[in-house]
This record gives structure tokens, C-alpha cells and sequence, in this order.
């Protein structure tokens, strides 16, 4: 695996600047917290790394490609969460984690087995049959989180997925995004919670676009 990089990457919405000029290297192993107020522009660079809007200016890339569409990205392995957790409501948590593998050529016995294991994982191995719409928001949020798990990605872009969820499940979903760091994936999760982001390896705040460290990315 390698970094996923950042160049003079901004995102604006015709006159609003989203997201000023950031230069960005985040290694593999590494779990960055991206935090700041509503509006700060943490939705915008984690869509704008994961290839689902186009930037104003700069690149992304990964592995040397560059991410130009989304469809790209995911082709590459980046897996995006978004705060609505993308889930697919006429189908169950299960059909949720064991469709995009699927559509990935995975063969059907192993997008099976992962599928059972990614909602074993985040503690949903009851709810598999469950329609999204019967599932609580917090439960949602894991079947998104299983569906990134399942699927062995090279970056998980997680935004606010830990927000409806109680201390235990935060604390067990923080640990598993932190194993899938330590099997090599990059994790990108913007959030609101200071607990979620102290248990990240560095932290980048934004405040009305503008990037600064409360704590620096490692070096490598």
C-alpha cells in the first residue's frame, strides 16, 4: 500500500471557499482525526479525497494514480463514509456489506464470509435480515463502518461515523478502525469527538477552510 496524497487540494461551491490549499501525505498505518465546527470543511476534503466531488484546484492520488472520479477511487480501494452512511434503504444490513463486493468480482462464498464477519465485528450479527429503515442511527453507522471493514479497503474516509453511537460501541468501533490501520489501511475519520480524535495518531483541525496540527502527522 502506499500514501494517499494531497496537493494544493481546495473545494469551493461557486463564491464559498470550502476548502483553502492543503497539502496532505498520510501513510499507510496511520489514523488521521480531521475535526472542527460545522461548516469547517471536513465533509468537503473527505469527498474531495475520495474522488466524490471535484476539487477546485490540486490533486489526490494514491499508489501514484490519480483519484479523478469516484469511480476511480473506489476502483483503487478508497471507501467512503458519508455522515448519511450511503446505505441502500430497500435492501437489509447484510445485502448492504455483501452487494459492493460483489460488484467488486469477489466471489460469492468469499463476499459471504467477509460479510459475516465485518457485522460480526461491529456487533450486528443479529441484524443482518433487519431493512435499514428499522435499524437505529447508531446501528446504521456500523453496518456503513462493516461495509468498509468487509471490503478490505486501502483508505477508509469516515465522516462523523462514530456520532450516534453509544461509549461502548464508539470505543469498540474505534478499535476496529484502528486494527484496519494496523493491517496497512489509511483511516481518515472526521468527527466532533474529542475522545474519538485523541485515540487517532495525529490531528488536523479546520476552521472556516483553513488547516492547522494540533498534532502532526508522524514521520516516516
Amino acid at each position: 500500500m502506499s500514501d494517499l496524497v494531497a496537493e494544493r487540494l481546495s473545494v469551493a461551491y461557486d463564491e464559498l471557499v470550502a476548502l483553502r490549499p492543503l497539502d496532505l501525505r498520510v501513510a499507510p498505518g496511520t489514523v488521521l482525526a480531521v475535526t472542527g465546527p460545522s461548516g469547517a470543511g471536513k465533509s468537503s476534503l473527505l469527498w474531495a479525497l475520495g474522488g466524490a466531488i471535484a476539487p477546485a484546484e490540486g490533486t489526490v492520488s494514491l499508489d501514484g494514480a490519480r483519484l479523478d472520479g469516484r469511480d476511480t477511487a473506489a476502483r483503487l480501494g478508497v471507501a467512503l463514509i458519508p455522515q448519511g452512511n450511503g446505505l441502500a434503504g430497500s435492501l437489509n444490513a447484510t445485502e448492504n456489506v455483501l452487494v459492493p463486493l460483489l460488484a467488486l468480482g469477489t466471489t460469492a462464498a468469499e463476499a459471504r464470509t467477509r460479510t459475516r464477519a465485518a457485522l460480526e465485528l461491529v456487533g450486528l450479527q443479529e441484524s443482518g435480515r433487519h431493512l435499514v429503515d428499522e435499524l437505529s442511527g447508531g446501528q446504521q453507522q456500523r453496518v456503513a463502518l462493516a461495509r468498509a471493514f468487509a471490503m478490505r479497503a486501502a483508505v477508509i474516509l469516515a465522516d462523523e461515523s462514530t456520532s450516534d453511537l453509544d461509549a461502548g460501541n464508539r470505543e469498540r468501533m474505534i478499535a476496529a478502525l484502528r486494527a484496519e490501520a494496523a493491517r496497512g489501511a489509511i483511516v481518515v475519520l472526521a468527527t466532533h469527538d474529542p475522545e474519538a480524535a485523541a485515540e487517532a495518531d495525529a490531528e488536523l483541525a479546520l476552521d472556516e477552510g483553513v488547516a492547522s496540527w494540533p498534532r502532526p502527522l508522524p514521520v516516516i
